[in-house]
């Protein structure tokens, strides 16, 4: 199963999440509401650091082309988009990974979806849906909203995502993470993900 930690806004945490075990690290870009927005030359020292040791991920919520294009010029590992652009806009060897909530039809021109009505805030994921996504989805599925060190595992178990993602639940603060709340997040998804059944 993978896990990206999101929101990551400095090298430190960025390497102490790749040090936990973390498969991902995710950067906001282009998405200026976002109290975790990130410049491109403080993406670029991100993924600088991490180099080859984990997926590194931009998230996007921009609806302008023009900051899609350069989201796409940072290189990432893949990027994770909430505006419907047409996969052709992304290069093939970006993974496209598409934000998907309640009320949306699951789309298949992507390489992953990701249930998401958060986006950053903490608020929890819909079960319902989460497990209907998991049911027809044909692509893999990435479970994110309120997810925490403490309930990680119960949604794990329960839902069976090919993936987490956790921002806010492992922060002291909005951008700042908590090493130790890290490691503990990590853990409880790596005991919870050989047990449960897909729902």
């Amino acid at each position: 199963m993978r896990i990206k930690i999101c929101g990551i806004t400095t090298k430190e945490d960025a390497m102490a999440a790749v040090a936990a075990g973390a498969d991902a690290i995710g950067v906001i870009s282009h998405s200026a509401e976002s109290r975790r927005n990130l410049p491109d030359y403080r993406v670029k020292e991100i993924f600088s650091a991490v180099g080859s040791d984990a997926i590194c991920a931009i998230v996007t919520h921009t609806t302008d082309p023009d900051e899609l294009r350069a989201v796409c010029a940072l290189r990432p590992d893949e990027i994770q988009m909430s505006h419907p652009f047409p996969r052709t806009m992304v290069p093939s060897s970006i993974h496209v990974v598409r934000v998907v909530s309640p009320g949306m039809v699951v789309p298949d021109d992507c390489d992953a979806v990701i249930v998401d009505a958060s986006m950053g805030k903490g608020k929890q994921y819909d079960f319902e849906y989460s497990c209907s996504v998991r049911q027809t989805a044909t692509v893999p599925v990435y479970l994110a909203g309120g997810l925490t060190p403490e309930n990680v595992g119960t949604a794990v178990r329960a839902i069976h995502p090919d993936g987490v993602d956790v921002a806010t639940g492992v922060e002291r603060s909005a951008g700042v993470k908590d090493h130790a709340k890290i490691r503990t997040f990590i853990r409880a998804v790596r005991e919870a993900e050989v047990f449960g059944e897909k729902c």
